[in-house]
């Protein structure tokens, strides 16, 4: 199993809730220091894990990151597309937005998925599921975050495609769409974390990763054998009030 970006937040939360008896687990990030906290916070659980650097937007990086993990574990049974830029993101208007910073958000959103797939692709079993990270922003249209939004929404778009290649070897790819959660990079967005947007939601709370875990378990696990090429937006009900 291999987790991308899970040197904090929601990675750490997956490779955390994902990892169990006889998985080995592969936290891969580009702050290898980071990755090597989660992967050691794996082993004190009980589970088997090895930290990875990575650079998503490089060919030669991935492809290095993909070979390792395959050898860790004999093939890949689960990939998990999570690296992503969300903290420090500049938020203006579109007409606003620094090219430079646009290039760099799809570079590592986008592109770093499709890279990751890429590399991973020929070590993949049959049966094997790959679940990418979207976000809920995507529906909601979030306004003076067009880069990060359109990046997101290209993840979508990246699943339903990869969903029909793969199929045919057996290969499931779905994509998760959080909402706002509690994050250590949302925390850093704003002062109020806590409460915001809580008063749009069903669920009148705010998301933690651990919230998120459950659907990355349900579409890593034999339980989703039949789905593919789907979306599942987890937000506690905010994008439907």
């Amino acid at each position: 199993m291999l987790v991308t970006g899970g040197a904090g937040g929601l990675g750490r939360a997956f490779a955390l809730g994902l990892a169990g008896p006889g998985t080995t687990v592969a936290v891969a990030d580009v702050d290898a220091a980071g990755a090597e906290v989660t992967a050691a916070l794996v082993r004190e659980q009980g589970g088997q894990a090895a930290a990875v650097e990575v650079d998503v937007t490089s060919p030669a990086s991935t492809e290095a990151m993909a070979a390792e993990v395959a050898r860790l574990g004999g093939g890949i049974d689960v990939l998990v597309n999570n690296a992503a830029i969300y903290a420090g993101i500049t938020r203006s208007p579109f007409e606003e937005i620094d090219p430079d910073e646009w290039d760099r958000v799809m570079a590592v959103n986008l592109k770093g998925p499709w890279l990751c797939a890429r590399a991973c692709s020929p070590h993949l079993r049959e049966g094997a599921s790959v679940i990418n990270v979207s976000s809920a922003t995507v529906y909601s249209g979030s306004e003076q975050w067009m880069h990060y939004v359109a990046s997101k929404g290209g993840v979508v778009a990246l699943t339903r495609v990869m969903a029909k290649e793969l199929g045919r070897r057996g290969i499931r790819v779905n994509a998760i769409a959080p909402g706002f959660t509690l994050t250590e990079a949302s925390y850093g967005l704003m002062e109020d974390a806590e409460s915001y947007g809580v008063d749009r939601g069903a669920l009148r709370r705010a998301a933690r990763p651990e919230d998120i875990v459950g659907a990355a378990r349900y579409l890593a696990s034999p339980d989703s054998a039949y789905v593919s090429g789907q979306t599942l937006v987890v937000d506690g009900g905010r994008q439907f009030i």
